[in-house]
């Protein structure tokens, strides 16, 4: 740090006298370091404010003294010393300095599950409490009742200040969970015409045996069982039935499509964001019909910290509606996509035995039918009407 300050230069000298300039050096106290002699050259560093004296020392020594400096803070400031708007920006970041560190910059929210940060927030603000808003102004105690009272599933909030931070903890209030009824009389129905391979009941008296093919809304565990003495229980029908069924879906699509495509043209606009003031940095509007939309936020930081000003870039990208004709080849590559979808959002619960695709194509269109020979569970519970 001292070096960065006081500026460092390297020195190469040379000549008959070296040793007697070396000597000299030492003699007038000059700070040296460094230093070594190789093939009759000196080579070391000193300080940039003995650089003077020591050019002084060769000339008279008779001695070849050449010199660079190295990259240090002093160097920079010397070089940049008639740039005003360098002093002019040390003074803007200063005064930012001190400006943010007495403001708000940031609200940290802690605590909070059911109630949003979003919802938060919003309180705070009605109550005078952003970005931007002077520490010295908040009278916290206030702040926190009001905060609890604004908002009704918060028990308790607290607020501290870290640096330029402002910190609000929490507490949400636990509801009474509801009481579900989950003992309601039923009966287990089939969901779907299937064969039967296996049975597991919990609850209720089993209707079908493995091997039977059942169609849907037959009752397969009955919640109504009558004693030898004739008395009736109402039960909560439950258990597993695992049946082999078939299931048919249709996927379609056309050979002629427009898709949207880029042109290559893209029109970059720019805004300055200060605490949640918006100021544009451009003129006239976005004027492509069909784009595509893509933004990049990059906050300023001053000494690491980052601080609530940013340059938000959002770039179009423009499109084109483009009539295209696929193959066969590449439209069922798309049908394929959509198959697979389907059965993971829809057949996920279900173990795919067999899959049968059959292809249908006209002029215009070309469509796969696909028949699933699937295994799963096909209870459905029916709750009993009881008068």
């Amino acid at each position: 740090m001292k070096n960065q300050i006081r500026g460092c230069v390297k020195i190469n000298a040379e000549g008959k006298a070296l040793y007697s300039f070396i000597n000299t050096l030492h003699q007038r106290k000059i700070a040296i370091f460094r230093q070594y002699v190789k093939g009759g050259t000196l080579s070391a560093e000193i300080y940039h404010s003995d650089l003077a004296e020591v050019e002084e020392l060769a000339e008279a020594s008779g001695i070849s003294l050449t010199h660079f400096e190295f990259e240090t803070l002093s160097e920079q400031l010397r070089r940049r010393r008639g740039r005003f708007g360098l002093i002019l920006g040390l003074i803007i970041i200063f005064g930012a300095s001190l400006y943010f560190s007495s403001v708000i910059v940031t609200i940290d929210i802690q605590g909070n599950e059911a109630v949003s940060d979003a919802v938060i927030l919003s309180a705070l603000s009605e109550i005078g409490i952003e970005e931007g808003t002077q520490f010295g102004q908040i009278n916290y105690i206030w702040s926190e009742n009001q905060l609890r009272l604004m908002i009704d599933k918060i028990a308790w909030a607290g607020m501290h200040r870290t640096g330029h931070r402002l910190v609000v903890e929490v507490t949400e209030i636990v509801e009474k969970p509801d009481m579900l009824i989950e003992r309601i009389p039923c009966n287990v129905v089939a969901s779907r015409d299937a064969e039967i391979i296996s049975t597991t009941v919990q609850d209720g008296q089993l209707m079908h045996i493995v091997g039977d093919y059942v169609f849907a809304g037959d009752m397969l565990i009955n919640g109504i069982t009558t004693d030898h003495n004739g008395n009736i229980t109402l039960h909560h029908a439950m258990g597993k039935i695992m049946g082999k069924y078939s299931e048919t879906a249709n996927f379609s699509g056309n050979f002629t499509k427009e898709r949207l495509t880029p042109t290559g043209k893209t029109d970059r606009r720019r805004k300055l964001r200060l605490f949640s003031l918006e100021i544009p940095l451009y003129f006239g509007k976005n004027r492509y019909e069909y784009s595509e939309k893509s933004e990049i936020d990059k906050p300023l930081y001053i000494f690491g910290k980052k601080i609530p000003i940013s340059i938000e870039t959002t770039e179009y990208m423009e499109l084109n509606r483009i009539s295209s004709t696929l193959s066969k080849e590449e439209l069922k590559a798309e049908l394929m996509e959509k198959v697979y979808l389907y059965e993971k959002n829809f057949l996920s619960d279900s173990e795919i035995l067999q899959r049968d695709i059959k292809e249908k194509a006209t002029k215009e269109e070309l469509t796969l039918s696909v028949t699933y020979k699937l295994q799963g569970d096909i209870c459905e519970q029916r709750e009993i009407a009881i008068k």
